[in-house]
C-alpha cells in the first residue's frame, strides 16, 4: 500500500502539471500522512519535510553547477570559443577532413572548461557547421561528429554530472574528476580515429598549412584557453 500511495501521489501531482520537484514534495506529504494514519509514524509533522527540503538545497558543491554554466556563457560571449577553434585549426586544419579534427580537438578543450554537453555542442555547432558547409562537408555527418564530441564534456572534469552524482551518492568529487581525465581523452582519440576513417569519403580540400610563426602566434592568442582547464581543474580538485 505504501508503494501505491507513493506512485499515485507522484503521478497525480505530475498529471495536473506540477513540476517534478514539487510533485516529490506532495509525494512526501502523502506518505507522511498515510504512515501517520497507520501508526508507522508517531505524528504528521510537515516541518520535517520543510527542513529536509532546505537541507537538500543548502549544499555548497551544488553551487558549482550554475557557475560552470555561467563560465561557459562567458566563454562564448567573450570569444574564447573562437580562439579555441582557431587554435585547433592552426595545428590540424590542414589535414584531409581537417575541420573534423578541429571539432574533436576543440570539443576536448572546451569539455575541460564548462562541463556541459549541451553548452559545448551548441558553441561548436554555431562556429563549425557554417564552416563545414561552406567547405563542402556532408552536413549530416558533420552534425553527427560535433554531437559525438559533445558527449566528452560530462566525462572530462569539471563535469556537472559528476558533481551531482558525488553530492547525491556521497562520493568524493575529487576522485571522480581524476577518474574522468583518461576516459575523456580516450573518447576524443576514438572519435578522431573514427573521423579519420570517415574523412576518406569527404571530397573536400584541406585548409592551407600555416607557417610555424603563424601557428605560434595563434597559440599565444589562445593561451588563455589552454590555461583555464588547469585553473578550473585545480579549483575543482
Amino acid at each position: 500500500m505504501t508503494v501505491s500511495v507513493f506512485i499515485l501521489s507522484l503521478l497525480g501531482a505530475m498529471a495536473i502539471g506540477m513540476p517534478i520537484a514539487y510533485s516529490l514534495l506532495v509525494c512526501g506529504l502523502a506518505l507522511m500522512a498515510y504512515m501517520a494514519g497507520t501508526g508507522a509514524l508517531p505524528a504528521f509533522d510537515s516541518q520535517i519535510l520543510a527542513q529536509r527540503f532546505v537541507d537538500g538545497a543548502d549544499n555548497f558543491p551544488l553551487l558549482a553547477v550554475p557557475f560552470f554554466l555561467l563560465a561557459g556563457e562567458f566563454m562564448n560571449a567573450g570569444g574564447l570559443s573562437r580562439r579555441i577553434v582557431n587554435l585547433a585549426m592552426a595545428w590540424v586544419g590542414h589535414f584531409r577532413g581537417g575541420l573534423g579534427y578541429v571539432a574533436v580537438m576543440a570539443a576536448v578543450i572546451m569539455a575541460s572548461l564548462s562541463g556541459s554537453a549541451v553548452a559545448d555542442t551548441a558553441a561548436l555547432a554555431a562556429l563549425l557547421i557554417p564552416m563545414m558547409r561552406a567547405a563542402g562537408y556532408d552536413i549530416n555527418r558533420s552534425a553527427g561528429l560535433i554531437s559525438s564530441g559533445g558527449i566528452i564534456a560530462p566525462v572530462i572534469p569539471p563535469s556537472i554530472g559528476m558533481i551531482i552524482f558525488g553530492v547525491a551518492g556521497n562520493v568524493s568529487i575529487t576522485k571522480l574528476f581524476l577518474a574522468g581525465i583518461v576516459p575523456g581523452v580516450l573518447m576524443g582519440v576514438a572519435i578522431g580515429l573514427t573521423w579519420w576513417w570517415l574523412a576518406k569519403k569527404e571530397n573536400v580540400l584541406p585548409a592551407p598549412k600555416l607557417a610555424m610563426p603563424q601557428r605560434l602566434k595563434i597559440t599565444a592568442e589562445g593561451g588563455l584557453a589552454l590555461a583555464l582547464p588547469v585553473i578550473i581543474g585545480s579549483a575543482g580538485l
